[in-house]
């Protein structure tokens, strides 16, 4: 195991687990800070991933309680019934989880990229919440970005891991060496030290899912489904943090996103691709904590 260059910070945060059963998945999530903080927020992380991912952005917003689950079939977090795994089935989801923690107040909600998608739509039907944050916010289709000839191999990739008998295709999905090319191909910072440690992240976090059929469903929404389908109906102050290098959604793409949403501020980080949370997390916390300092008004 190769040492987080977070782990000081996250460790002066205090942490607790708690699972409930939220529309038949037995869903885990973690508290981080204290159970009287004046602001609390849900995070919800991104495909293939489960909480460890956005940790290191935890580590940044000392005084902030935040609420972050495994997505239903990844991590700790048992699947939904059959058939669940797309956008309607996790944003009923996550309204369903954020009403049963039974909040004083709507919480801010922030999503990671498909953990973005999953965010938007959830508030555009109605979800409560006080704020919203999308990190790496997934703002155009996969298949246009800046990179889609590789989401067009993933597609392949993927195709192929339903097309053979259930064994080989879950091994195929869990294979090593897949998931340290995607790294590879995501990670844009310099530091060997922090390469290394994201791909052991990756090597650690990457395949926790619960089955073939949960990650070819979420997979399917990812390449289909985008924020800006949602955008118009979100009303909320809104907070993305988006990267300049970003292999899935082009800065010019996260701009036009920006102008469909009522109140929406964008914070631009240099140099980091889709990995934001692992290669610039202080600045992504820096940005949510400003945010949550502005004026509602």
């Amino acid at each position: 195991m190769i040492a987080s260059p977070y782990a000081d910070a996250l460790g002066r945060i205090p942490v607790r687990s708690h699972s409930a059963d939220v529309l038949g998945s037995d869903t885990w999530w973690w508290e981080y800070g204290d159970s009287d903080a004046p602001t609390t927020m849900v995070f919800v992380h991104g495909f293939r991933g489960d909480h460890h991912g956005l940790e290191p952005i935890v580590a940044g917003l000392p005084g902030v309680r935040v609420l972050m689950p495994d997505l239903p079939g990844f991590g700790r977090s048992g699947p939904l019934p059959e058939g669940g795994h797309g956008i309607t089935g996790y944003s009923a989801w996550l309204a369903a989880f954020v009403a049963g923690l039974g909040l004083a107040e709507p919480p801010v909600v922030l999503g990671h990229s498909f953990g973005s998608i999953i965010v938007s739509a959830a508030v555009s039907a109605g979800m409560p919440v006080s704020r919203v944050v999308l990190v790496n916010p997934i703002g155009a289709p996969a298949l246009e970005g800046p990179r889609g000839i590789m989401t067009r191999l993933a597609v392949l990739y993927y195709r192929a891991g339903a097309a053979l008998p259930e064994r080989a295709g879950f091994g195929l999905l869990r294979n090593r060496i897949v998931v340290r090319i995607m790294s590879m191909v995501m990670a844009k910072t310099r530091d060997p030290a922090l390469r290394r440690w994201i791909h052991d992240q990756h090597d650690r976090y990457f395949s926790a899912f619960r089955d073939r059929d949960v990650v070819l469903q979420a997979f399917r929404a990812s390449v289909s489904h985008d924020v800006r389908e949602y955008a118009a109906d979100i009303r909320t102050p809104v907070l993305l943090v988006a990267a300049a290098r970003d292999d899935i959604t082009p800065i010019a793409a996260q701009h036009a996103l920006q102008r469909r949403f009522a109140d929406a501020r964008l914070e631009v980080v240099p140099e980091v691709g889709h990995l934001i949370h692992y290669e610039a997390p202080e600045r992504a916390a820096r940005a949510v904590r400003t945010f949550l300092e502005e004026d509602p008004a």
